[in-house]
């Protein structure tokens, strides 16, 4: 836009129209408007979904205890988060989404790396929503005896697709008063939820429960950290880049936090409660995370449940599409931001059939892409953030889309830093899916050192050894990345700041 473009005025107008054009450039001063505490809705509304009830049965997977499972899952949740509260401070900072500002420490060209990892973990974030709000429909469809099978799961996949590509294309001002709109539906239609089924859950059972090791209280931690905040790291600057300089940093930090961790942390709990007192409910949440849970509600609910879960899921696919989009537009591709949205909900409805309808369960697949896709993201989290802690001014916005200013075109210490954590990283994770020939590569440091290996069995090839499913890849990663680039870039970020 030029410099004498009436700014002020088209941003109105692009709010009466309810489509937002603004792609990856700088936010004008004018429009930086927000406030910490909006932050919180958009956080609370992706995450309050029924979803986070499936997290019980995974967390207690692990093989640890009741209160065991309590603990990790309150600490991973609040913990990861937190650390999106600490990437949304530099949107504030640099007014650009969060994979243009990661061109600071990574170059303006040598982003695209860490760039493709983000597209690709937002693409899967949101196809994995869009798989539970299809097989969600399908199940409530079933109880109620309308049908379920394959033509309900097309109409639904349909549906949910068409709902999360149209607010994404609409944008940042729809998506925020939408999200508003759906924390309050979601969170009555959850509690209401809680307050029907509540009388399923059995204390005996649940105290019987037999604790886990140490490392497989870990591998629980780890996969709830990644399940939850480390799954949105990589977005969390792009809705801050609306917030004030004037805003306190401590309070988008609070607010991120808040708004992120306090539905997941509830849910998860109940979740437990549920799936540790009823096997059945357990076992069924594998193959389908949100629809079995409708299985133990009365008739009478079964349509507000429903209506409530699908848009609960289609709430936090769309806060990854949308990024997604900016994402695309970081890497170079030339369209505009709402066709990079419809074009990441082409590769959402395909991802959506191939799990829908052709893959044997859910949670092997979820799982594969939460280690697999996990480790180089949290590599590239260790990297911003500790590049964000070093740098003591606010980020140079011309600079960020300039290859020849102080980022420079590409950073080869932070570029070795994140294969190099990466390489690491995936040689101390195991992946879920043991029986895939194609997918079965990883832990080879756990072999070498740690006594982990592949047993093939006719019943299904598992991992064996006490370090098997720690997940220890992704926290190692995470700190590698942090420390070397603390120490080995503390001088380069000093004079960017001084030229």
């Amino acid at each position: 836009m030029s410099a004498d473009s009436p700014r002020s005025d088209t941003l109105e107008s692009v709010r009466r129209a309810g489509v937002e054009t603004t792609g990856i450039e700088i936010i004008d001063e004018a429009d930086r408007t927000a406030r910490p505490a909006d932050l919180f809705w958009p956080w609370f509304a992706a995450n309050v979904s029924v979803f986070g009830i499936s997290y019980g049965s995974f967390v207690l997977d692990f093989g640890i205890s009741f209160s065991q499972a309590l603990l990790v899952s309150v600490i991973g949740i609040v913990v990861s988060f937190l650390l999106c509260g600490l990437v949304a401070v530099a949107g504030k900072r640099g007014s650009a989404p969060t994979m243009v500002i990661s061109r600071a420490a990574f170059g303006v060209r040598g982003q695209k790396l860490p760039g493709v990892v983000s597209w690709v973990v937002s693409i899967g974030w949101e196809t994995f929503l869009a798989i539970m709000a299809t097989l969600a429909t399908a199940t409530v469809m079933r109880e109620l005896g309308w049908g379920g099978g394959t033509p309900t799961k097309v109409v639904a996949m349909l549906v949910v697709a068409t709902l999360i590509v149209g607010a994404s294309v609409a944008g940042y001002h729809l998506i925020m008063r939408m999200q508003s709109w759906l924390t309050w539906l979601t969170g009555l239609a959850t509690i209401v939820y809680v307050g029907l089924t509540v009388g399923h859950i059995e204390w005996s059972t649940l105290t019987s429960l037999e604790g886990g090791s140490f490392q497989q209280v870990l591998g629980a931690l780890i996969m709830v950290m990644t399940g939850f905040g480390l799954g949105w790291i990589n977005i969390a600057a792009d809705w801050s880049r609306y917030q004030s300089r004037e805003a306190s940093s401590g309070a988008i930090v609070a607010w991120n936090t808040l708004g992120g961790a306090l539905a997941p942390a509830l849910l998860v709990a109940y979740g437990i409660g549920l799936a540790g007192s009823d096997e059945t409910l357990r076992a069924g949440i594998v193959a389908d995370p949100v629809g079995t849970l409708a299985t133990i509600l009365p008739t009478w609910y079964l349509v507000i449940f429903g209506v409530a879960a699908v848009l609960a899921l289609v709430s936090g696919a769309v806060l990854g599409i949308y990024s997604s989009g900016l994402t695309l537009l970081s890497l170079g591709v030339r369209i505009p931001r709402p066709a990079a949205a419809g074009l990441d909900g082409l590769l959402l409805t395909l991802g959506t059939i191939y799990v829908a309808f052709f893959a044997e369960n859910f949670l092997g697949p979820f799982q594969s892409f939460l280690i697999t896709l996990g480790v180089p993201l949290a590599a590239w989290a260790g990297i911003f953030l500790s590049d964000l802690a070093l740098r003591r001014r606010d980020y140079d916005e011309e600079a960020l889309f300039d290859a020849r200013g102080r980022y420079g075109s590409v950073d080869w210490i932070s570029i070795g830093t994140m294969v190099l954590a990466s390489v690491i990283g995936w040689g101390l994770v195991t992946n879920a899916m043991p029986d895939s020939t194609w997918n079965n590569w990883q832990g080879y440091l756990l072999k070498a050192f740690l006594g982990t290996e592949l047993v093939e069995d006719p019943a299904g090839n598992y991992w064996a050894g006490d370090w098997s499913y720690a997940n220890l890849g992704v926290i190692v990663a995470l700190g590698i990345a942090f420390v070397v680039t603390l120490v080995a870039r503390r001088g380069i970020v000093r004079r960017q700041e001084e030229r």
